[in-house]
């Protein structure tokens, strides 16, 4: 099974300045390889103390020059906010640049203040993902962006450097719906999925890709998911629940209060409409019960423990791997790194050694574009 982490640069509490979580999570981030996980992470958030690393790409060339094995991942790039194509050429010199270790997580975003701020519109953001996602995609297959879409339109460009190596398999989307599945099971992007819902939902609109996946590919199998996992793994069983209730349940008010989950205006949005029904479900119950339902998808737990609800976890999704992330919600510097340093030496190797019938990062089949 595979195993990356995550940098999440999360400046809650007041007790940092910003650039002390930046020394911080890079610190994290040169551990990760030496420590044995096999690929590093980071996700895209704007304008607020949430995450403060607005370009992954950047955060990932640096990592490359870092590391020498470590696979390099977006957790994910919000596609309505960029250009596809900037998007492909920073991919494609960031797969260069690491020989071949980029693997691309796309979404399509939720933040509300994030697309303000951008002077995007929510309610073209489902469109305009799967518009993004086809003509990024097509950069990275055939070296050139060429579309005419509803919202993106683009004269035929070349992408240099050339993409070298298929990117078949090492494509990720964070969520799925309905509307926009069958595109993303033809064009052969993955599940990744970051625990927001019921175990129901997310293993129902599992299997909805799944069985797309099969129709369009002639009944091939669709790439295995991986799965996010805010962690924490202490030695003693006290402090771990300690880090659960602090520190995860932290992390969950603070992933609330950046979606505006309780915001029942959602609904009004269009694509957001899943949203609204949830925002009336947490307002109904109260947004401590939901708070507390977000911290307990997470992980957490002495090493025995962590292990035990990773594998059962994998066996709800049949996952290919995991990629957990050890330092957020406040949580003190010195105590994240006990909890990665934890993991790493008890919880890694076990996981490690199980086999799951898939991996990531797609195959090694080069690609030929020759210019034109």
């Amino acid at each position: 099974m595979h195993v990356g982490m995550t940098t999440f640069f999360q400046n809650l509490g007041g007790t940092h300045d910003d650039r002390e979580v930046y020394l911080h999570e890079l610190s994290m981030a040169d551990a990760a390889e030496p420590l044995g996980f096999e690929s590093i992470w980071t996700a895209e958030h704007h304008f607020d103390n949430y995450t403060m690393c607005p370009n992954p790409l950047q955060f990932l060339t640096y990592m490359a020059g870092r590391t020498e094995r470590a696979k390099l991942g977006t957790m994910v790039m919000v596609l309505p906010w960029h250009d596809p194509v900037r998007v492909t050429e920073e991919v494609a010199v960031l797969d260069h640049m690491s020989g071949g270790r980029a693997i691309l997580g796309v979404g399509r975003g939720l933040g509300r203040i994030e697309f303000e701020g951008f002077r995007c519109e929510m309610g073209e953001s489902r469109e305009r993902f799967v518009e993004y996602s086809e003509a990024i995609l097509q950069g990275l297959d055939t070296g050139h962006i060429e579309y005419d879409g509803k919202h993106y339109r683009q004269p035929k460009v070349g992408i240099r450097p050339f993409p070298f190596r298929s990117f078949k398999g090492r494509i990720y989307a964070s969520a799925v719906s309905p509307e926009s599945s069958r595109i993303m099971a033809r064009l052969g992007i993955g599940i990744m999925i970051i625990a927001q819902k019921p175990w129901d939902k997310t293993i129902a609109e599992l299997e909805m890709y799944r069985e797309i996946y099969r129709e369009m590919n002639q009944g091939a199998e669709p790439p295995k998911p991986l799965m996010v996992c805010f962690t924490a793994c202490h030695p003693d069983e006290a402090t771990a629940n300690e880090m659960h209730q602090k520190y995860i349940r932290r992390y969950s008010r603070s992933a609330l209060d950046h979606y505006e989950f309780h915001n029942e205006g959602l609904a009004d949005i269009k694509g957001y409409e899943y949203y609204g029904g949830l925002s009336k479900n947490i307002n109904k119950h109260g947004i401590d019960s939901f708070v507390d339902f977000l911290a307990d998808l997470q992980v957490w737990g002495t090493p025995d423990q962590v292990f035990e609800r990773l594998v059962e976890y994998q066996r709800l999704t049949d996952c290919a791997g995991f990629i957990c992330g050890f330092s957020f919600g406040g949580m003190p510097h010195d105590l994240a790194k006990t909890s990665m340093t934890t993991f790493a030496e008890q919880v890694l190797p076990r996981l490690q050694a199980l086999d799951v019938g898939g991996d990531i990062g797609g195959s090694d089949t080069p690609l030929t574009i020759a210019a034109e």
